[in-house]
């Protein structure tokens, strides 16, 4: 799948080794991390590549770092890198006497980068870039990027879009990884999730720390699957699972350090009193959520349950993707005073603001966009575009720089 998609953190990478002496290309299990790679060493940067999977490089590297680097002619792509911490260290000795860019592209897990000593290290020498599942503007070839739109002011012109819930059922069932696409749904789809669930339970994590209950983690997770899009409150899922509430913070940032979870932080600012702090939560993949919930595209279209948090989980996760690549550099956040909330805030460095809700419904009332409204009177200039991502047929004006947009309008 990887090799027939053009993925966008190709720009990305390829960018950051004009100028930076080592790029870190980081993500989950089998999002196509050494494929991206290789695809760039072989055409915009040729360089040696040395695989960790295989045992003879890996037992070289560990007995003698420093030399196996000397050993290595020219820009080096190492692959699967968090399998020899011991080199990360010597690398950093090697960009210093050679501060050329491009000097390393690597590739692994975030685990590698556990340790305090081996991050400051490569401090200033290194810039990381995250390869997500893929996104259905990826899938799709969109030429359009929405966060870049919303902050120009506009929203998607989309027209004749599928309507009500199988605008976006199967997608959200199906997810981004790439191997996950190519089962067929059900029984096939699910024990693929199922292994690789597993897997990076027994891998990834063990790799942090020995030390973890790892039997709890995965009722973690189900419990993070279950309460999807909605605000984390740790002493509640602490009290579910018999552990401290820091434990459970900290579970929290393992499940995010192997990109299975992530949380969207509360946006603060100060423009209403009864502010919520707490953030929300939820998994990286809505092919993962679904499984997680028994979910398939069936339930997703019919269970009122289970429909509203897998397709706010499914565009937040999209938009997170899409943020990544845009060109305006921004942060997400969700928002909620009193009752009233909104589901994700885009906020650039120049502090402009962007909003976007999340409803299941194909009609749309004013009650729907209320809050992005007092939002857009709030900030005034600030307040660039607002949209509600719902199941109707078209983009519809809602007033002054607010549209109801089509959940397609996230890829066209």
């Amino acid at each position: 799948m990887t090799e027939l998609v053009s993925r966008r953190a190709r720009r990305l990478v390829v960018e950051a080794l004009a100028d930076t002496r080592v790029v870190f290309v980081t993500g989950a299990r089998q999002v196509g991390k050494s494929t991206l790679a290789q695809e760039i060493v072989a055409n915009e940067h040729p360089a040696t590549v040395v695989s960790f999977d295989d045992e003879g490089p890996r037992a070289a590297a560990r007995l003698d770092p420093t030399g196996f680097l000397e050993g290595l002619p020219g820009p080096v792509l190492i692959d699967e890198v968090q399998r020899v911490p011991e080199l990360l260290l010597a690398i950093k000795y090697r960009v210093d006497r050679d501060t050329r860019p491009g000097r390393f592209l690597l590739t692994g897990s975030a685990n590698v980068f556990a340790s305090r000593r081996v991050h400051e290290a490569l401090t200033g020498r290194m810039e990381t870039i995250v390869l997500w599942p893929l996104a259905q503007a990826e899938t799709r070839n969109a030429d359009t990027n929405i966060v870049d739109l919303l902050f120009a002011g506009r929203a998607p012109d989309v027209q004749g879009a599928p309507v009500g819930r199988a605008a976006f059922a199967s997608i959200a069932a199906a997810g981004g990884y790439p191997e996950a696409l190519l089962r067929s749904p059900g029984r096939r789809r699910d024990r693929w999730f199922a292994n690789y669930v597993h897997d990076t339970f027994e891998t990834d994590l063990r790799d942090i720390s020995d030390a973890l209950k790892l039997t709890e983690l995965p009722r973690l997770l189900r419990l993070i699957a279950a309460q999807a899009a909605n605000e984390l409150v740790y002493r509640n899922l602490a009290r579910r699972l018999d552990l401290t509430h820091a434990t459970v913070k900290s579970y929290i940032e393992l499940l995010e350090m192997v990109f299975l979870a992530r949380r969207l932080p509360a946006w603060r600012p100060g423009i209403g009193a009864r502010e919520v702090r707490a953030p929300k939560g939820y998994i990286v993949d809505s092919g993962l959520l679904a499984h997680l919930l028994g979910a398939g595209e069936r339930r997703i279209g019919e269970d009122d349950q289970v429909t509203g948090k897998v397709l706010e989980n499914f565009v937040a996760m999209e938009v997170l993707r899409l943020a990544d690549w845009a060109k305006i550099d921004t942060r997400l956040y969700h928002y909620r005073q009193g009752r009233e909330e909104i589901d994700l805030i885009l906020e650039s460095r120049a502090g402009a603001v962007a909003a976007i809700e999340v409803k299941s419904s194909a009609t749309i009332r004013p009650r729907d966009y209320s809050a992005i409204t007092r939002l857009r009177d709030a900030m005034d200039k600030q307040f660039k575009a607002g949209i509600v991502v719902y199941t109707g047929r078209q983009t519809v004006p809602l007033g002054d720089r607010i549209w109801a947009v089509p959940v397609s309008g996230l890829w066209q």
